[in-house]
């Protein structure tokens, strides 16, 4: 899938808003990638998600996992295309768990999934969740990097686009020091 593809997708959805926001990891960027929107339609998810299954085609996939909220429909959406179960993890008690009686099983070899990673913190949890379940990690699949390929998880990691979207600390924000207003439209809380 060529990058004009992608970008051609992420702006018919209205992934791609442009203001002052908030991100999960707690830094501000001036753009923010709303990667659920993808979802809410099956003629690009498919595509999306189609594109990044054919990345993991030869690693032997026996299981597919994502973070809920925003990997669920596309854990779904990329097993569907390599032909395997898929599974989600989420949070309980602050803490990245398998539950309704999702298993993994030892030495089975899983594909974590995300929408959109910016500090990869979600996944790194999942990765560590895979592996106290005795599972093997083949990769890490997102449709969204936007560390412009900078992010390390040691297991191989593909993209369906890579974008090296600027973040910034709280302290170091030039949009804060402008006064803009902050918007947190992500779906998961705060640390803090």
């Amino acid at each position: 899938m060529t990058k004009e593809r992608v970008m051609e997708i992420l702006k018919e959805a209205g992934v791609l808003l442009e203001g002052h926001f908030l991100l999960t990891s707690g830094r501000h960027s001036n753009r923010y990638l709303q990667c659920a929107k993808i979802f809410q339609n099956t003629k690009y998810s498919e595509e999306l998600c189609k594109d990044l299954a054919e990345q993991f085609k030869d690693k032997g996939v026996e299981l597919v996992i994502g973070p809920a909220i925003g990997a669920i429909q596309m854990s779904y959406e990329v097993s569907r295309h390599l032909g395997v179960r898929n599974i989600f993890a989420e949070r309980e008690n602050g803490e990245m768990t398998l539950r309704r009686s999702f298993t993994i099983e030892p030495g089975q070899k899983v594909l974590v999934v995300e929408d959109v990673v910016t500090t990869g913190g979600s996944v790194r949890e999942v990765i560590d969740l895979v592996k106290a379940n005795g599972g093997e990690v083949v990769g890490v699949g997102v449709v969204v990097d936007r560390t412009g390929g900078k992010i390390d998880f040691g297991v191989p990691i593909s993209s369906v686009i890579s974008l090296d979207v600027t973040s910034y600390t709280a302290e170091e924000c030039p949009l804060c020091k402008e006064g803009l207003p902050l918007v947190k439209p992500g779906s998961r809380a705060l640390k803090v």
